[in-house]
């Protein structure tokens, strides 16, 4: 085994070496991979063009595609020059340099793949860095069998390997191909996935919530098309998964009801489109807007910022309103008490003005003062207004108003009462103490001016 390894390694190389065949492979060596250097950059620059006007999601993993751009095409050359000067004289330091150039290129391609499934918007996965490392190590111990020449008595070694598993045979060769299958064609289904969902999102003319079905349902449909291929290649009979399925089935009609009822009540949100991404919802007391509609649950960010899960199941039994189906305005009230003492009529017109030029407040239709009711202590006056996307919140909006309102009846008199209570001491303390007392106080802003 040794004598010839080294045969192999050095054997071709030591024959050409010193003799005029040699410099011949120096030179088509070099001005192969000189060619294959600028075709690279060329390339790189195109597609880099490309991405920065057209692709802006796919730029992640771009530098792994850039760096296999220059081996591969080097491998493509030198295996040209290879088959063209071979009929004039030995190959062998093109023969050894194709291993390093397309194991090399090879693994750049499956990083950039690799990138591609396992990262979201820039963010890598916990699971990219071992992927890298494995790819790694088996491409470099196969370019390294290779060169030594031993890589057909390794795979018959792994052939001659048997064990069993239940009522199948298997051999090492057959188990690590299987794997090697596996894993290949699930990492081609989820990059399909991802860039079929990349591409979809891109479309203008398609409904946001079509976009998401679609987008799901590709990736699943990729998903099981890869798994059942793999199970075919390694040699699975894929017909015992009816009964598997059908066993599945009960389990999730049982044991998994919730879930499997949130799951189809989340396809119908979307499919039939009665909720929306930026809609402003009311369901059990919450109010919010829809930030995000996943398959199990709906996020609603509430007015005061934070985010609630609700099961997609309570968006379909439950009483929605959807505040922002044609409108994405809000309605709010200013409630104010005059004193029975103050003009009225002064006192509506000036709510109206409380208002004017505050932001957001909608002059269509126009602030609209009433008068609600006559209170223990004053006259209850309301203010109602529109205020313009009231999804982003209110509160500012009605802290303005009102305090135009402090501001308006304190220059013109409108007096805001305290509450006035009446106290009456029962007992045989004098006819002084058992008249009655009234407590009274001015109004609540004119308090300042009356001390």
């Amino acid at each position: 085994m040794q004598n010839r390894i080294f045969s192999h390694i050095f054997g071709d190389l030591a024959r050409d070496f010193g003799e005029p065949v040699m410099l011949w492979q120096i030179g088509v060596l070099l001005a192969t991979l000189a060619v294959a250097w600028l075709l690279a950059r060329l390339l790189r620059r195109t597609l880099d063009l490309r991405r920065q006007t057209r692709y802006q999601t796919l730029r992640f993993g771009a530098e792994s595609l850039n760096r296999a751009f220059f081996p591969l095409t080097g491998a493509a050359l030198v295996w040209l020059a290879r088959a063209i000067t071979a009929q004039f004289m030995h190959t062998s330091l093109l023969d050894l340099a194709l291993v390093p150039l397309f194991g090399i290129g090879f693994i750049y391609i499956v990083f950039f793949f690799a990138r591609r499934v396992f990262s979201h918007d820039g963010e890598t996965h916990a699971w990219l860095f071992l992927v890298e490392k494995i790819v790694s190590l088996v491409v470099w111990i196969a370019m390294a069998l290779t060169v030594m020449g031993i890589q057909d008595d390794v795979i018959a070694w792994m052939a001659s390997v048997k064990f069993r598993v239940a009522n199948a045979h298997l051999t090492l060769l057959s188990l690590t191909t299987g794997l090697l299958w596996v894993c290949v064609t699930m990492i081609v289904a989820m990059w399909l996935g991802a860039a079929f969902e990349d591409r979809l999102m891109r479309a203008k003319t398609l409904d946001a919530n079509l976009k998401v079905v679609v987008a799901r349902v590709g990736r699943a449909a990729f998903v099981l098309a890869a798994v059942l291929i793999s199970l075919s290649l390694v040699g699975i009979d894929i017909t015992v998964l009816g009964v598997f399925g059908g066993a599945l089935g009960v389990g999730l009609g049982f044991g998994l009801q919730k879930i499997a009822s949130n799951y189809v009540s989340g396809f119908i949100i979307l499919i039939d489109r009665s909720l929306r991404i930026g809609d402003t919802i009311n369901v059990t007391g919450l109010q919010g807007m829809v930030t995000q509609i996943r398959t199990r649950y709906t996020v609603v960010r509430g007015l005061d910022g934070i985010e609630t899960l609700i099961p997609n199941e309570k968006l379909i039994t439950d009483v929605v309103q959807n505040q922002s189906s044609y409108l994405t305005r809000g309605y709010a009230k200013a409630a104010v008490q005059v004193a029975y003492t103050s003009d009225v009529e002064h006192a509506m017109t000036l709510l109206a003005q409380a208002a004017e030029g505050v932001a957001r407040v909608l002059q269509e239709p126009a602030p609209t003062p009433y008068l609600a009711g006559f209170g223990a202590d004053g006259i209850n006056l309301e203010l109602g207004f529109w205020i313009e996307d009231a999804a982003t919140g209110t509160s500012a909006v009605r802290s303005a108003v009102n305090r135009n309102i402090w501001r308006l009846f304190s220059e013109h008199g409108i007096s805001i009462p305290y509450a006035q209570r009446e106290v009456r001491i029962v007992g045989n303390v004098g006819d002084t103490l058992s008249r009655p007392v009234t407590i009274t106080a001015p109004a609540a802003n004119q308090a300042d001016k009356a001390g």
